[in-house]
């Protein structure tokens, strides 16, 4: 199909799949910041609802996840190559003032996949530290999903990993956003502050929202 082998339909698939895991990282987040919830009411309870799905449905989320992000990274990779060949700045249009962010998309795109992995071994599958992983709790059903992320983020070296990968984040939504607008056609001239202001909102909501937790576990500001 000529949208999976074009310039503007790769730079579409980059474009939706990129929204769809922007919703996505919204979602986590909100899950995620149930650890200011307490133990009862908090994140472990927010674990509990999602393993206590059927699992058919959690396959099939995660099936479709993976199959957006690999498109994400595959169409990433394929746009960098085509446009490094043609000499021009990945999503920029020719003469526009281009920003680090812009300039270092391929690159902060590869230290996020490689982060993705290294999080899923972690905390979802649970094999890079298994003496933090989260076990049940006394009453045996919930998993210390909170227990595991304390026991984790007491580590400065963790914890500096996680926060670094933020950083990445932010620079890479930043510019991803603003390039999903144009990418769409949503974007014009009256529109590009905007779309610039909240492309870097979006971004430093996720900077500062996923950062928070590591940070004030580490600082023993959230006990």
């Amino acid at each position: 199909m000529q949208i999976f082998t074009s310039s503007i339909g790769k730079k579409i698939v980059m474009a939706v799949s990129g929204l769809s895991m922007v919703s996505f990282a919204c979602i986590h987040l909100l899950g995620n910041l149930t650890i200011f919830g307490g133990l009862d009411g908090g994140i472990n309870a927010y674990a509990h609802h999602l393993h206590s799905m059927p699992w058919p449905v959690i396959v099939a989320f995660r099936a479709g996840l993976l199959s957006l992000f690999m498109l994400h990274v595959c169409f990433g990779i394929s746009l960098a190559m085509d446009n490094s060949s043609a000499r021009q700045p990945y999503a920029i249009k020719a003469g526009r003032k281009t920003t680090f962010a812009s300039e270092t998309m391929i690159w902060t795109g590869l230290l996020l996949l490689t982060f993705i992995v290294f999080h899923l071994l972690h905390f979802t599958f649970q094999t890079i530290s298994p003496a933090t992983a989260a076990k049940a709790n006394l009453l045996g059903v919930v998993p210390d999903v909170q227990g595991m992320l304390y026991a984790a983020f007491k580590g400065s070296v963790v914890t500096a990993v996680y926060v670094a990968a933020l950083v990445v984040l932010f620079l890479h939504v930043s510019h991803g956003f603003q390039s999903v607008f144009q990418t769409l056609g949503l974007n014009n001239g009256k529109s590009m502050p905007v779309v610039l202001k909240a492309g870097t909102f979006v971004a430093l909501v996720f900077l500062l929202g996923f950062a928070s937790i590591p940070l004030t576990i580490f600082s023993n500001i959230l006990k």
